[in-house]
């Protein structure tokens, strides 16, 4: 019998996720066929990209950058800015979306990808930091199913799948601890922008690699888990683990400990979300344990790298306070990569914003609009402050 492909989505389809995934599509064209890519900015590589694949429907949230892929490409349709990016989806008879987009512009989206009661397979740990109550609402309400992408909850929900509730008493994240791992406060103070993107184990956009290095990533991640798997941050843990190996770990109410063990390459985790339920190949090679020789783990230093505790303490106070952590966090990584803060200075953004915004009940997507907003021009001035200073 033949099997008619999957259709797929991919947003932000020019980012590192977005190449990997057509890689993931181009090795199975009996089984995924991509019928809508978007882009932020870069619109010529998009064009490409969509001659590639035959695609006839494209977007670009920059509305400069779609006048031009619009007088450039005459193979299909155009679509500009965030209303543009949410036809693409609504108006798209597809079968899943991939959100790769980076940063809390990948909410939009995401709503309009679960409302459409379209499965989702999310790289946009924002969505669910964000809107997490409202967007995990939304899924249950359409029926749309949302599969993680990112290394570590994509491990997570491979280990959790064959487990009885109340059977799990832990989820353990793992962190490579970044560039830094191993260093001071005092060591920090003066390291470059070169620095922190040299990423020892993983290859990713420069604002996630960025989050990395301050371990902010790992407390987004902390909060998505959170969402994802209904799990009380309490039983959430982060440990380093340099070699990137063990993606993550769950712990059951007998004492046995399960681990999700794999080479670092995100082709993996994608493979994973775009055949969901199935299974196929990947070239990626069979783990050698005993070429590996040994696996060490080790406790996040907090006091160091402060971003990981700010994002607990914003995601155990909740409300908007999640949605104020991320926003700060956007521009001052942002200014970091602008050369208009100092590393040290991105956790200190962070936690004066927090400290200025405090934190309101979410009643709507309106209202953590609002909440990304106010927190956006507070991060900014702070910035300002910090660069005059």
């Amino acid at each position: 019998m033949h099997l008619v492909p999957r259709r797929v989505v991919i947003l932000g389809s020019t980012g590192s996720i977005g190449v990997q995934a057509l890689d993931v599509v181009s090795r199975s064209p009996e089984e995924l066929r991509v019928v809508a890519l978007s882009a932020q900015s870069a619109w010529e590589p998009l064009i490409e990209q969509a001659r590639e694949q035959g695609v006839t429907r494209i977007a670009l949230a920059d509305g400069d950058a779609a006048a031009c892929a619009g007088e450039a490409w005459t193979g299909g349709e155009v679509l500009a800015g965030p209303e543009g990016l949410v036809r693409l989806i609504t108006e798209c008879d597809c079968d899943i979306v991939l959100n790769a987009i980076v940063g809390s512009a990948g909410l939009v989206p995401t709503v309009a990808t679960l409302g459409e009661g379209i499965d989702l397979a999310l790289a946009n740990k924002e969505s669910l930091v964000v809107g997490g109550e409202l967007v995990t609402a939304l899924a249950e309400a359409t029926g749309a199913a949302i599969i993680p992408v990112d290394s570590e909850h994509s491990a997570l929900h491979q280990l959790l799948a064959c487990e009885r509730p109340g059977t799990v008493d832990r989820l353990i994240l793992t962190a490579s601890g970044g560039p830094f791992r191993g260093r001071s406060a005092a060591e920090l103070e003066d390291v470059t922008v070169e620095q922190a993107l040299a990423h020892p184990t993983w290859e990713m956009g420069g604002k996630i690699t960025i989050d990395s290095a301050t371990l902010m990533n790992k407390g987004l991640e902390l909060i998505e888990a959170h969402h994802l798997f209904g799990t009380p941050y309490e039983q959430i843990d982060v440990v380093v683990h340099p070699q990137s190996i063990v993606h993550s770990l769950i712990q059951l109410c007998d004492g046995a400990t399960l681990a999700h063990l794999g080479y670092p390459d995100m082709r993996v985790p994608i493979s994973y979300a775009l055949h969901h339920p199935e299974r196929v190949d990947v070239p990626v090679a069979p783990l050698d344990l005993v070429a590996l020789g040994s696996l060490t783990f080790e406790p996040v230093d907090e006091a160091t790298f402060a971003c990981l505790r700010l994002a607990r303490e914003a995601a155990k106070t909740g409300g908007t306070a999640p949605c104020t952590l991320n926003a700060a966090n956007e521009v001052a990584v942002h200014a970091f990569l602008g050369g208009r803060l100092r590393f040290p200075q991105i956790a200190a953004v962070i936690e004066q914003t927090l400290a200025l915004r405090g934190a309101k009940q979410v009643h709507s997507f309106d209202s953590l609009a609002d909440a990304d907003a106010r927190a956006r021009s507070a991060a900014s001035e702070l910035v300002a402050a910090f660069a005059s200073a």
